[in-house]
């Protein structure tokens, strides 16, 4: 069936009042009365009158909007399918793991029109140095998930013993009811209550699970990390989120990248930026200077003569792999020339001189370069 929505003609953020004078507006074009002898039109009906009587129930269009068709009650208020362990015991301990109100992506615990649900999909932090962000790595994550058990291989059923098909639903996992209202009589499909919307019973659980058919465990996994990483990018793993009850399908695992800072470098996009810190006397009559780069290699800077604060000298291609794309982005070496905050007398003298030697005013005499510009003044 198309989706409940789209059946009314309204948004999802439609409110009662705008879904009722949608239905009413459909229903009159759809009636029998006024299309007779079109088959279609009358399915069309019935489609309509099913969809807005869920979704003007608020528990049922709650329902809805989680788990989609199989999760609605019709509306003789069948099962909350939303409970996959039929309430309480292991029920409980899942929703501490993965929540009662469903996936933070959207995706997992949803099924078709018959069958176990997909299990929930679960989300862990990596962290990682910054050397693996840029070069690429194996780490392990461990998350809290629900896994196949062991003992029934996920069957739900006891040692020696088969789920049987449902006598209620005949294994559809759905029964329709057909009520009476004002615009003629309605069909609405629904879980079946007596097998949740499995379509098979558990007449002798499995005595480990409870005939859940999972465990919830931690489990370690290998994530391959590419180069190029930062911190905020998501991995996705398909198929290693938490398991569905009595054998459904796995959801996804997603991997949020957090990087480590690191001691000499931070990153600018695909650049890597390193401050190398010299003397007032390197920056004035030169130096060479040894960098060690993340390659394993060091990097000789040559710093001329007269080379001022923040000078930068770039090295291409000995930044950081780019994630989408071929090459690798630039170093940067910025240059912090540090002036000494403590001098011994000798240094202080031989910075006199030096200043005597240019004409310039140093310390904090009467007559120096302070004296002068106060005077100017009066």
């Amino acid at each position: 069936m198309a989706d409940y929505y789209e059946l009314l003609g309204v948004p999802r953020s439609a409110n009662a009042d705008e879904m009722k004078k949608a239905y009413r507006k459909r229903a009159r074009e759809l009636h029998p009365d006024a299309n007779p002898g079109d088959a279609a039109a009358e399915e069309r009906f019935k489609q309509v009158a099913q969809a807005y009587e869920v979704l003007s129930d608020p528990e049922q269009r709650a329902r809805y909007d989680r788990f989609g068709e199989a999760g609605v009650g019709g509306a003789s208020g069948g099962p909350n399918v939303g409970d996959m362990f039929g309430g309480g015991g292991l029920g409980d301990l899942f929703d501490a793991f993965f929540g009662g109100n469903g996936n933070p992506f959207g995706g997992g615990g949803g099924r078709g029109p018959t069958g176990p649900p997909r299990g929930q999909d679960l989300e862990v932090v990596a962290d990682v140095a910054f050397e693996q962000a840029v070069f690429g790595a194996t780490v392990g994550v461990t998350v809290r998930t629900a896994a196949k058990c062991d003992d029934c291989g996920g069957s739900g059923a006891g040692s020696g013993t088969q789920p049987v098909t449902c006598s209620e639903c005949n294994g559809r996992g759905q029964v329709q009811r057909v009520r009476q209202s004002l615009l003629g009589q309605m069909v609405t499909s629904s879980a079946c209550p007596r097998c949740q919307g499995l379509g098979q019973i558990i007449v002798t659980p499995c005595t480990t699970c409870n005939g859940e058919g999972r465990s919830v465990l931690e489990k370690t996994y290998q994530v391959d990390v590419p180069a190029g990483v930062d911190t905020g990018s998501t991995l996705r793993l398909t198929g290693r989120g938490a398991v569905g009850p009595r054998g459904g399908g796995a959801g996804d695992l997603y991997v949020h990248i957090r990087v480590a800072e690191h001691e000499r470098f931070v990153r600018q996009g695909d650049d890597l930026v390193a401050q190398l810190p010299i003397s007032i006397a390197q920056a004035a009559l030169g130096t060479k200077v040894l960098l060690p780069t993340l390659d394993g290699t060091d990097e000789q800077i040559i710093v001329p003569a007269g080379t001022q604060p923040g000078k930068q000298f770039v090295y291409r291609h000995r930044g950081v792999p780019r994630l989408q794309g071929r090459g690798r982005g630039d170093l940067r070496v910025v240059v912090d020339v540090q002036v000494p905050t403590k001098l011994t007398d000798f240094e202080a003298e031989l910075l006199k001189k030096f200043a005597e030697a240019r004409g310039e005013d140093v310390g904090v005499s009467e007559g120096g370069l302070f004296s002068r510009i106060k005077s100017a003044f009066h």
